[in-house]
This record gives structure tokens, C-alpha cells and sequence, in this order.
């Protein structure tokens, strides 16, 4: 633990390196930078929680998780909510279907 014997001591070794007048310039710069630090983690906390859907999509006419019920785009061949895999990652593609396997 940090005492307040060893706090004085560490603010006058600040103060005998840096001067009198340069600390509340460090102090403000400090300041500044712990803001906007605390500011980008905030934005990125908020970006990268993306909000769930409220309804299904099979109410909406889109593709539905056959586990979960969570609305699906397009090209996802797995549910990003319970990681299933949809019909279209259960259909191989007919390119891959032509290919013969590979010999070892």
C-alpha cells in the first residue's frame, strides 16, 4: 500500500525534476488524454455491441435460425446468436460438388 510518506516523497521528486511551473501543464495535458481516452472507450464499447433483433425474421418474411429464431442476412451460413449452421452452410456449393476430392 501506498502511505502518505511515500506519496510526499514521490510529489517532490516530481517537483524537483519537472518545476513549478511545467506540473500543471503535465497535469492538464494528463487530464486531457485520460478524457479522451475514457471517451474512445466508450465509443467503442457501444460499437461493438450490436443490438439484437426485437422480432424474428420469419415474421418479417426473411430467414429465420431454426435453433434460436434469430433473424438471418443473406450470406450468413451461421447464426451469429447460437453459431448454428443455416441450410445454405448445409448445401455445398456446384463448384465444389464437380471437383473431385484431393489424393494423397
Amino acid at each position: 500500500m501506498i502511505g502518505s510518506q511515500s506519496l510526499l516523497l514521490v510529489l517532490g521528486v516530481v517537483l524537483l525534476l519537472f518545476g513549478g511551473k511545467k506540473l500543471p501543464e503535465l497535469a492538464g495535458s494528463l487530464g486531457r488524454s485520460m478524457k479522451e481516452f475514457k471517451k474512445s472507450v466508450e465509443e467503442g464499447e457501444s460499437a461493438g455491441t450490436p443490438a439484437r433483433p426485437a422480432e424474428p425474421a420469419a415474421a418479417s418474411g426473411g430467414r429465420a435460425c431454426p435453433r434460436c429464431r434469430t433473424a438471418l442476412q443473406a450470406g450468413w451460413v451461421h447464426c451469429p446468436g447460437c453459431g448454428t449452421p443455416t441450410e445454405a452452410a448445409a448445401t455445398p456449393p456446384a463448384a465444389a460438388a464437380d471437383t473431385p476430392p484431393p489424393t494423397a
